[in-house]
């Protein structure tokens, strides 16, 4: 196990690398901790969760409501948690994201820490401290930026993982090549999904890099007024097509990433090759690359984007491979490339 801390705004958020479940119980008083989870990882790992006080919820995005809040509040009421009561979300994106947030709002906040245990949250999810809920098809609308007190990585946790959760994951690790590290982008086109499925010390590489890449960015932008927006490459058309088609995460941003290299190529020069081989590295890692839908019911959810300014969205554009920018994107030219690109 290797320990590395982070410092943010307003604490030190730790990392435990390769990390065994088990030392959870290290971390967080057992009899006052209150652990989180889905039914689809309280049912693969259910020995785990022995001896722990656990709130199950239902899985997939259309549970990351405020219906879901409410009910994990009330099961901390039932447990009488108070405010000394650590809480730990263990399991993808849904879980860690719904977990900070209740946590958070919970008698004004409690402290938390996740587990995250796919390939998404360990690389995205669970790292830099957004914490939320969607609103109907409005990704992420209503939420807060906290850090958790500590991530704990134990990869074993992947060996349950379904294979289009291993694809779904490789969404964002493929962003991040895109916006920050071509090196990384060349290591992705070197080896294949299968590599990083078999090669234990591949894998915690990779993702180790990933989280490296993410944290650096956020630690420096931690309240997204800047370069933190560039995570969002492919999110902007990619949230708004995802609860629209009721698409996994990651596929929603694969798709989301291919039309962001088009309006690239459009409004910001990028070379039509650069774009050819993002989309053959997507479709590498099995990943969808575009969708029959309606552009002006993505345009309307669109106009919702917490990156919004006012008439324009700030859009996050490729100059090339490992260099993204933030640009501006007046709302009525959007509303035109979106008909043409859709």
């Amino acid at each position: 196990m290797t320990k590395v801390e982070n410092s943010f705004s307003e604490k030190k958020v730790a990392y435990y690398f390769d990390a065994d479940f088990s030392y959870l119980e290290q971390l967080v008083p057992k009899e006052n901790t209150v652990l989180i989870t889905d039914e689809n990882v309280f049912q693969l790992q259910q020995q785990k969760f022995e001896g722990w006080k656990t709130i199950v919820i239902k899985a997939g995005e259309e549970h990351k409501q405020q219906a879901t809040a409410d009910y994990i509040i009330n099961q901390l009421i039932k447990f009488e948690a108070d405010r000394k009561t650590f809480v730990v979300g263990i399991g993808g994106g849904v879980v860690t994201d719904i977990t900070g947030y209740a946590a958070s709002v919970y008698m004004r906040g409690l402290k938390f820490g996740f587990v995250p245990t796919t390939i998404l949250a360990m690389v995205d999810a669970s790292i830099g401290g957004k914490n939320g809920v969607d609103v109907g098809v409005y990704k992420n609308l209503v939420g807060l930026i906290k850090q958790p007190e500590f991530l704990l990585f134990d990869y074993s946790m992947l060996k349950t993982l379904p294979d289009e959760q291993w694809v779904n994951g490789f969404a964002e690790i493929i962003k991040h090549a895109c916006i920050k590290e071509a090196a990384l982008f060349s290591v992705l086109e070197k080896f294949t999904l299968h590599d990083f499925k078999t090669d234990d010390t591949l894998l915690a590489e990779l993702i180790e890099r990933n989280v490296t890449i993410k944290t650096t960015v956020v630690v420096a932008d931690e309240f997204e007024q800047g370069d933190r927006k560039l995570l969002n490459f492919g999110h902007t058309i990619g949230h708004a097509i995802e609860n629209m088609h009721q698409l996994l995460h990651g596929h929603a941003i694969s798709i989301g990433m291919v039309l962001a290299c088009n309006l690239s190529q459009q409004l910001n020069g990028l070379n039509v090759d650069e774009t050819k081989k993002i989309v053959q590295l997507l479709a590498k890692y099995h990943l969808p690359v575009k969708v029959e839908t309606d552009y002006q019911k993505v345009f309307e959810i669109l106009k919702m984007d917490k990156k919004r300014d006012k008439h324009a969205m700030n859009f996050i554009l490729l100059n090339k491979i490992g260099e993204a920018v933030i640009k501006p994107v007046e709302l009525d030219a959007l509303h035109q490339h979106l008909k043409e690109i859709l």
